[in-house]
């Protein structure tokens, strides 16, 4: 399909640069049969059922941006995904100064090698020393915050606790399943209380989410691949509520994604450990989720093709349409919207 076809005007002024307060006032655009309503996130316990299960992704951002030199060449590195131990893929800012071999120091007593790069054109970091990766990046990392919230405001402290779900346990994201910032503990004692279930998974979100579409179709897109893993009692838990006759509510794109990756044809998700670099667009059938609760994503972007996917790109046009008319805050620490397909 064309990706001019996922393209929509969006005013800048709605890009949020800081998440609301508290977390679960943010508003939140219904679309299900009935149409769309304006409701908060604090409504969720009343607009789900008794039965239904929400899955969250408990993945934990780590501090991914780095910034050093290679001699008097500044160098921006943004790690991506974990190759092993000491060993990180980054997209480099400012890459033609950095060649196979040479060293970066990032200050802090942090310094890597640069080893090879990809056919993307992204470089291999390998991190020197003893101490972990994590306790370096600790030392000289800074929150990796989407560019469109970089490019109009400095990272700072309070973006620490901001960026990061109140699930997060799993280190290794670059980025943060935003849809889950909005919950609260109150929240979920709530959610609880009318019955709704919850269950964890882990996807290590990388900076390629962040990546525009350049291609002028979508079959020429390539999707760079996130580490996921699935428990097989949380596969269990949720095959089994769905053959009750529930509805399994995904949290987030990242938490669609990887479950659509486990689930087979037979509609059955299985245990998963390992990569996915699945790419859902209109056309797509839908195996391990009943809806999907997500904020609003960029024009021409992966996450808009996979919501017009789940809902129809028509039916996105105007769900997107009335979040602009009526002031929807956009993207990570934007507004949210709850999408039910028909029939769901």
């Amino acid at each position: 399909m064309l990706v001019d076809l996922f393209d929509f005007d969006l005013p800048q002024e709605l890009i949020a640069l800081r998440p609301a307060s508290p977390r679960d006032s943010a508003r939140m655009l219904v679309a299900d049969d009935a149409g769309m309503a304006d409701r908060h996130v604090s409504d969720l316990p009343s607009l789900l059922k008794a039965g239904d299960i929400l899955v969250f992704n408990d993945t934990r951002v780590i501090p991914a941006q780095l910034e050093g030199r290679r001699g008097e060449a500044k160098v921006g590195a943004t790690l991506h995904k974990r190759e092993d131990l000491r060993r990180w893929w980054a997209f480099i800012r400012n890459a033609k100064r950095v060649r196979d071999g040479d060293r970066i120091d990032f200050g802090a007593g942090v310094t890597a090698i640069a080893e090879r790069r990809d056919e993307a054109g992204a470089l291999l970091l390998a991190f020197e020393g003893e101490e972990p990766v994590e306790i370096l990046l600790e030392r000289a990392g800074t929150m990796p915050l989407p560019p469109y919230i970089a490019s109009k405001r400095g990272t700072d402290t309070a973006d620490r606790s901001d960026y990061q779900t109140m699930f997060a346990n799993e280190a290794g994201a670059v980025a943060a399943p935003t849809a889950a910032l909005h919950f609260t503990p109150g929240l979920m004692a709530q959610l609880a209380a009318a019955g709704v279930g919850h269950e964890m998974l882990t996807l290590h979100v990388g900076a390629g989410t962040f990546l525009p579409v350049k291609a002028d179709d979508t079959a020429d897109h390539r999707m760079h691949a996130e580490w996921g893993r699935i428990d097989s009692g949380v596969a269990d838990r949720l095959n089994a509520a769905r053959a009750a006759g529930n509805r399994v509510i995904a949290v987030g794109t990242t938490s669609l994604r990887l479950l659509e990756s486990a689930a087979g044809e037979d509609g059955v998700i299985r245990h998963f450990d390992g990569d996915t670099a699945i790419f859902i667009t209109p056309g797509y059938r839908f195996r391990a989720i009943d809806g999907l609760m997500t904020n609003f994503h960029l024009p021409r972007s992966t996450l808009f093709m996979l919501v017009s996917a789940l809902m129809g790109r028509e039916r996105m046009h105007q769900v997107y349409t009335h979040a602009i008319s009526s002031g929807y805050r956009f993207y990570s620490y934007g507004d949210s919207s709850l999408l039910l397909p028909e029939g769901r």
